[in-house]
Parts: structure tokens; C-alpha cells; sequence
């Protein structure tokens, strides 16, 4: 893991929703990953700016969205200026995706919840 990964691994870890790092999906290799939410979130450094590195950037993130993850690019020098900040607003993000849902078998709906409409 690049320095920032390895900043922002620290704050993301052992948080809710859950990451994962290095996660290897659809022959790539995320550098971290909320299966609650399908979120993958790409670190990327200068060198993700050169070549044709956006161009493989692109397909790969039209990939792993056809398989139905969602993918979030954070820069790496935002990362380094605040580790802190980036894994909260990550955090917050993936709260957001989290499934607002009753469990099969959980509690009934309460009063004026109707689950079938």
C-alpha cells in the first residue's frame, strides 16, 4: 500500500460501514471496498494523471460499475493533507448507500409503515 492508503487504512479501519482493503474484483484489485454498499474507493496518486493511465482508469471504473459497485477516485494529496477528513467524508458517503431496510423476520413496521406499497 502507497502512503496514502496505508493513512487512510488507519482511519477507515475498524469503522461502520466496513472496508476492506485490497479487494480483488473482477480481476482487478481495489484499494478498498464497502460490500455493504458496493463502494469502491480508488486512491490516486500523479502517476494516475500520465499516459494513458486515465484512459485504463475509466474502463476499469465503467467495469466494476456494470457489475454494479460504485466507484469514488479521492486524490492521494487529499489524503496526505488530511487523512481524518478524507476517511469521514468516505465514511459519511457510504452511510448514505447503506440499505434502509426491515430484515426478513426482523420487528413489524411501526405505525404508518406500510413495507408493500
Amino acid at each position: 500500500m502507497s502512503l496514502p492508503e496505508a493513512l487512510l487504512w488507519r482511519e477507515l479501519r475498524g469503522k461502520r460501514p466496513k472496508f476492506r482493503k485490497q479487494v480483488p474484483l473482477a480481476g482487478y484489485v481495489a484499494d478498498f471496498a464497502c460490500m455493504e454498499t458496493r463502494l469502491i474507493i480508488e486512491v490516486d496518486g500523479m502517476s494516475h494523471d500520465m499516459g494513458d493511465q486515465p484512459a485504463r482508469d475509466e474502463k476499469r471504473t465503467r467495469i466494476l460499475q456494470g457489475k454494479g459497485w460504485r466507484v469514488v477516485r479521492v486524490a492521494a494529496r487529499r489524503v496526505l493533507a488530511d487523512p481524518v477528513a478524507a476517511a469521514d467524508a468516505i465514511l459519511r458517503m457510504a452511510e448514505t448507500y447503506r440499505p434502509h431496510h426491515h430484515p426478513t423476520g426482523g420487528p413489524p413496521p411501526r405505525s404508518g409503515e406500510d413495507l408493500k406499497s
